[in-house]
């Protein structure tokens, strides 16, 4: 008997707390039916939103996310805290759990504001040819963590967005137009003007080189170095045609100043002997 009396005992204990706490508890339910279908509601707003905006796709997923997951853990206290558990014990706990996360990954969290900051402020984008951490290469993808290049070789690099968004970026494409600035030296015995001309009809000849006004080709000297006067090509030109045209310029103005006699100095070093010392061997 006493058996079935401690049975009836709990049962009756526990029966009666569980119904007092079952509003609480149906309460929960729905507030967390309520809640995922607001989530979700937000959620279409968002994405009807950026579909109007011409922001990045990598950007725009996660915003999206960040969103969905930032309403469903406050979602989640809110439910928590329904059923009794206290909101202040709950918090610390996340908030301790965060911080023990946050010191392990701190470089990747490093790479995850870098990304955020790169998708936002748009430095550069997929397509573009850019220079940073002593490699060059287009870009081939931005991911929040990190960024890849195909380079000139085809070979794939990628950079941790943590370095690349707090260093020097040089973005080759984001200008439609390029200017260049190639230098020629040329003997000290020879004719500078002579030079200029031919370099300057060279310029003129080429019909992807822009003639328009500010930005008109210049022959200009610009150094008296050691062993040669160096004279600069300036031209404008576009994007696309910038490569072949540095290659052609390079090559044709090398040919034409040695045809008209104009010397291209290399380095060299005279050496000058004074005297002889005389050997014995016995």
């Amino acid at each position: 008997m006493n058996t079935f009396e401690n049975a009836e005992d709990i049962l009756n204990k526990y029966g009666q707390k569980l119904i007092d706490y079952l509003p609480n508890i149906v309460l929960a339910i729905v507030l967390l039916i309520f809640g995922l279908w607001i989530i979700k509601f937000i959620n279409r707003v968002v994405a009807k939103f950026f579909l109007k905006k011409d922001y990045d796709v990598t950007l725009e997923k996660f915003i999206e996310s960040l969103i969905n997951w930032g309403l469903k853990i406050v979602l989640f206290v809110v439910v928590i805290t329904q059923l009794g558990v206290e909101s202040a014990s709950l918090i610390t706990i996340i908030g301790a759990a965060g911080l023990a996360i946050g010191l392990a990954l701190q470089g990747s969290l490093a790479n995850f504001a870098g990304g955020v900051l790169i998708l936002f402020l748009k430095p550069f984008k997929v397509g573009d040819f850019i220079a940073a951490q002593g490699i060059e290469g287009t870009v081939k993808e931005i991911s929040i963590f990190n960024t890849k290049l195909n380079t000139w070789g085809n070979q794939l690099a990628i950079l941790p967005n943590g370095k690349l968004s707090n260093e020097n970026i040089i973005n080759y494409t984001e200008e439609e137009l390029r200017r260049e600035n190639l230098t020629f030296g040329i003997s000290y015995s020879c004719d500078v003007k002579l030079a200029k001309e031919i370099l300057m009809k060279l310029v003129n000849e080429q019909e992807t080189v822009l003639q328009i006004e500010g930005k008109m080709p210049q022959i200009v000297v610009v150094a008296l170095a050691d062993s040669s006067v160096n004279i600069s090509v300036r031209y404008w030109a576009n994007i696309a045609d910038f490569w072949n045209l540095r290659f052609h310029i390079l090559e044709e103005g090398k040919s034409r100043l040695e045809a008209a006699g104009i010397v291209i100095p290399f380095p060299q070093r005279d050496v000058h002997i004074f005297g002889q010392a005389e050997t014995t061997v016995k």
